[in-house]
């Protein structure tokens, strides 16, 4: 028996449950989260009810899917069990889902019928890792102290998943090769956890990954992609990325950063473009995994644009130019959302830029234009991984200044709906319907003005509108 710090709205759902005749678990994430020591949100039960049997028990609850999953939001839990509203987040899930046992998979990705299991170790025969194959059971449980949530809790481990949370190792459960042949995408969960969790892959697993990996080309790219965000989204990004090249996951997911594989640097680079894109990501400060994809692929084109020069080496021009589109076209094929993949557009496409202190304020605004108001923090943060990817330090004194003119600058007019009057006070002024002479006289006026923002005011403007207007 041991005591462990449990949600007290999981404990509620796990206890009508079993006054209601049927047994059930708490398995998955949380119980993980746990044993690490560390707080959860993500809360499943498993349980020897059938979906038509849970689904009355719960006030608000809807039945998800195929494979028979009821989930009952926080908020709904509270209100049922009349919970302390700190208990758990309002738009908190907790999924129920059926014991579930496995026919075959021809697909490699979903099981071709789910059957329900009759018992928990069925159930947890059928999981991933080792470390997702323990379950807590409360049955007998009495919380010790109401302030923080103590269960004493007996612990179900068939697989020894406590031992490798302790040595930090990912296991598959039972044999990998059968693991990965049912669903593939397993096999990026495996490197995503360990970026995730900072666990080293076992070497059966990690072989078995090497030796299925091409089957993950028959997983659908919404898949691929989320397992990829969460996987740039970890401590261990970089370390996970290149897992994904030497186990030749990379192959299938991001082919084109093995094209930058012993691309050589002329000046100042001290690593071939792939360590460098490697390292630059490790060194970028933004947690955001767009800014962490845009910093992985800053330099993609590098190869693809190269030239081989006289004494100084390489040159790739416009790498930037090229590598902007490839960048996108990369985050299209995660199926990153479209804001997000100009985003990745943006931050490749403009991180060239160079300072000098000779740059006018107008210049400074025309930067914060180009690569938006929204996006000047992550392109520092990209500038900064780039940096330290190349060897250098975090920051020089160009950038601090740069930053400093830059936050002079950011609330200066910087776009047309800056401007001190409007579309509809030209048509008024000059008595001319809507059409292309408005829209150009905007534009000439809004030149002017980011040039000097001093003449954004209504006497000059609507003078310059008199004299344009003519």
């Amino acid at each position: 028996v041991m005591k462990l710090k449990l949600s007290s709205a999981a404990v509620s759902i796990v206890k009508l449950l079993e006054e209601n005749g049927c047994e059930a678990w708490i398995v998955g994430g949380a119980v993980r989260d746990v044993l690490l020591g560390e707080k959860s949100t993500d809360w499943d039960i498993t349980t020897s009810a059938t979906p038509e049997q849970i689904l009355p028990l719960f006030s608000e609850s809807f039945n998800d899917n195929a494979f028979g999953t009821v989930m009952v939001a926080g908020k709904h839990v509270k209100e049922q069990f009349e919970l302390e509203p700190e208990s758990c987040l309002d738009e908190e899930v907790f999924d129920i889902t059926t014991y579930r046992t496995e026919g075959a998979y021809s697909d490699k990705r979903r099981p071709d019928k789910v059957s329900w299991g009759e018992s928990i170790e069925e159930d947890l025969k059928r999981r991933d890792f080792t470390i997702n194959a323990i379950a807590i059971s409360v049955s007998a449980s009495q919380r010790i102290s109401k302030s923080d949530s103590l269960y004493e809790v007996k612990i179900l481990d068939p697989y020894e998943g406590q031992k490798d949370l302790e040595s930090k190792i990912l296991r598959a459960v039972g044999d990998p090769e059968t693991r990965f042949e049912e669903d593939a995408l397993r096999m990026m969960r495996a490197i995503r956890l360990g970026a995730q969790l900072g666990f080293s892959i076992e070497k059966k697993t990690l072989d078995a990954i090497r030796e299925k990996s091409s089957n993950l080309s028959e997983i659908a790219w919404e898949r691929i992609g989320a397992e990829t965000m969460k996987l740039l989204g970890s401590q261990h990004a970089a370390d996970g990325v290149q897992l994904m090249v030497s186990t030749g996951i990379a192959e299938i997911v991001l082919p084109e950063l093995l094209e930058s594989k012993g691309v050589k640097q002329a000046g100042h680079h001290i690593y071939d473009v792939y360590t460098h894109l490697i390292e630059s990501l490790r060194g970028c400060p933004s947690p955001d995994p767009v800014v962490r994809l845009s910093t992985l692929l800053h330099d993609i084109d590098k190869p693809v644009v190269m030239k081989e020069q006289g004494p100084r080496g390489v040159t790739f021009y416009n790498h930037e130019v090229s590598g902007a589109r490839t960048a996108k076209r990369i985050a299209s094929r995660l199926r990153l959302s479209k804001h997000d993949q100009d985003r990745v557009f943006t931050l490749v496409r403009w991180h060239m830029f160079a300072y000098d202190p000779e740059m006018t304020d107008a210049s400074i605004r025309r930067f914060i234009r180009r690569v938006g108001k929204e996006n000047i923090h992550e392109m520092m943060a990209l500038r900064t991984g780039d940096r330290v990817g190349g060897g250098s330090k975090a920051t020089s004194w160009r950038l601090t200044e740069m930053q400093r003119r830059i936050g002079e600058q950011f609330y200066e007019p910087l776009s047309l709906k800056d401007l001190k009057i409007s579309g509809d006070e030209i048509m008024k002024m000059l008595d001319i319907k809507p059409g292309r002479k408005i829209g150009e006289i905007l534009n000439t006026l809004f030149e002017e003005i980011i040039e000097d923002s001093s003449l954004n005011n209504k006497e000059y403007l609507t003078k310059r509108v008199k004299e344009l207007g003519k």
